[in-house]
């Protein structure tokens, strides 16, 4: 198996994607988990871009990094400008991290029409900023920006821009499909001519603006790139980079290459869900190899096929990559569904159990009810039919009030009455909204009995209109996503009163977190 170094991009070409804003706490956190995982190279920002990325590398020097190489990024010098005189050279040397990556111009459309210069000032700029930082004491990368467009339209230039790099001192080329639109066929071609010119490795760098940054990657490997620049989770401008997840789980899983460090390859479904959340985003389930859905079955067939054998319908185990194997439950969901779901109850030679339970959520999903995005409700439901459902609190009464006042915005406020442990609790609590409110309600109530519900949260809330024929009196299902330090969950409730709805998918989610707590863990 051959070695291929991981290059990391996430907090710079990646923060450029739309709405991602790192702070300079999140990419330090960042930088710590992609290092534990194994990554080789961390791009930590263009230092002279703003004072957060300048900070950065001051701060970074502080952290206990034990494999990854932290990088600098910017752009060869101005043109017209020595480099120990410009700005952008100057802010590189001064970041003092071990490794600078340059990124230069290729295209011979970009030195003419945006740069304005000629094709030797252009090699200069090149060979000046290169040997500048070389002779400071770093190692080079240079990003040959936009080359397989450049070589598309001039070949002898794009190679010259190359060749001026190797020969000023830089340890990698990395060669970048800038504009994300070009075919694999195209990369494997481009990277053939050039490493038959050079002396010295080469990476590559693609974006996804034609779906294809992963398959350009890898192609690029298989004709002998030794490196993969990309982003977690592939966000960053437009449609994004190359995503290192799917990059990864590739060159591993199916090339038989070397990446990461030993046991990195099992924790990136952890890494992928702990940046999109450092970065406030929603997971993407249908993302591959770490994605919620990457292994989830729904057909009666395909669940029964699976639980004989899981490669039947499995490309990969999903234990391999930290991702785990669901089975979802619908109308269309058969007996294997239900056995596969329930098999932790031991109740899966019960036919007449499982027959009923089937009934029942067949009978749910006609009133509005979907258990695919709410497992949690569907345990829930599991615990009822079997007898194994002990009610941990009453509900005795609620009220959500909503009060605007000229000149002072909307108050909204809740009252919630319970039975617990014998004893009745009637709280009023305010919030953000009716949802908000209740749930503030129902966890002050019962905080007494059950302070493990502190550290329960909520973080998504869905509302759907079921049948919109029948205007305001159509029914909602309305689904709410928890979490707490461990776990991830979701609960649905249907009703045609959106605050009953949430009302009832509230107290499944706090139920839900109870009965968990209560488990043993093995």
């Amino acid at each position: 198996m051959s070695r291929i170094q991981i290059y990391d991009t996430t907090l710079r070409d990646g923060s450029q994607g739309e709405g991602v804003n790192f702070s300079l706490q999140d990419k330090l956190l960042i930088t710590q988990k992609l290092d534990d995982i194994g990554v080789d190279f961390v791009e930590g920002g263009y230092p002279l871009s703003n004072p957060k990325d300048f900070e950065y590398f001051a701060r970074v020097r502080d952290l206990p990094l034990k494999h990854a190489k932290i990088c600098a990024f910017g752009m060869t010098r101005r043109k017209g400008c020595n480099p120990e005189d410009d700005i952008g050279m100057i802010a590189l040397r001064d970041a003092k991290s071990p490794i600078v990556t340059i990124v230069g111009k290729t295209w011979d459309l970009h030195v003419f029409e945006v740069l304005h210069i000629s094709e030797e000032e252009n090699l200069a700029m090149i060979r000046d900023s290169v040997g500048y930082l070389k002779a400071e004491g770093r190692e080079v990368l240079y990003d040959a920006e936009h080359f397989f467009d450049g070589f598309r339209a001039n070949p002898e230039f794009a190679l010259r821009t190359v060749l001026a790099a190797q020969d000023a001192g830089a340890s990698t080329i990395v060669l970048c499909d800038t504009n994300g639109g070009r075919l694999p066929e195209d990369i494997a071609a481009a990277v053939d001519a050039v490493r038959r010119e050079l002396k010295i490795p080469v990476g590559i760098h693609v974006h996804n603006d034609g779906e294809l940054a992963v398959a350009n990657s890898l192609i690029a490997v298989d004709h002998g790139a030794i490196q993969v620049q990309g982003t977690i989770n592939g966000i960053g401008e437009r449609c994004g980079n190359a995503d290192l997840i799917s990059v990864i789980g590739n060159l591993a899983l199916k090339k038989g290459h070397d990446v990461l460090k030993p046991g990195g390859l099992t924790r990136l479904t952890e890494l992928s869900r702990y940046v999109y959340e450092i970065a406030n985003m929603n997971f993407r389930n249908g993302q591959a190899f770490v994605g919620a859905s990457a292994f989830a079955h729904k057909g009666g067939m395909h669940v029964h096929a699976v639980n004989r054998l899981s490669a039947s319908y499995e490309h990969i185990p999903p234990e391999t990559v930290g991702n785990q194997r669901r089975v979802l439950v619908s109308e269309l969901s058969g007996r294997s569904n239900i056995i596969a779901k329930t098999t932790k109850y031991q109740i899966n030679h019960d036919n007449a159990l499982m027959a009923r339970i089937l009934e029942r959520v067949q009978d749910l999903e006609n009133e509005g009810y979907q258990f695919e995005a709410a497992e949690a409700s569907f345990d829930l439901l599991v615990r009822k039919e079997a007898g194994a459902y002990t009610q941990k609190f009453k509900r005795l009464h609620y009220r959500v009030n909503v009060e605007t006042v000229a000149g002072q915005g909307t108050v909204t406020e809740a009252t919630v009455k319970l039975e617990v442990n014998s004893k009745t609790e009637h709280v009023v609590a305010e919030g953000d909204g009716p949802v908000n409110a209740l749930d503030n309600a129902l966890r002050k109530a019962l905080s007494t009995a059950y302070p493990s519900l502190s550290e329960m949260q909520l973080v998504d809330y869905k509302v759907r209109v079921i049948n919109s024929g029948e205007g305001t009196a159509a029914r909602v299902r309305v689904v709410i996503e928890s979490r707490d330090h461990t776990d991830v969950w979701s609960t649905v409730g249907v009703s045609e009163n959106v605050i009953e709805a949430s009302w009832l998918a509230l107290v499944d989610s706090v139920e839900y977190k109870l009965y968990k707590d209560a488990e043993p863990t093995s």
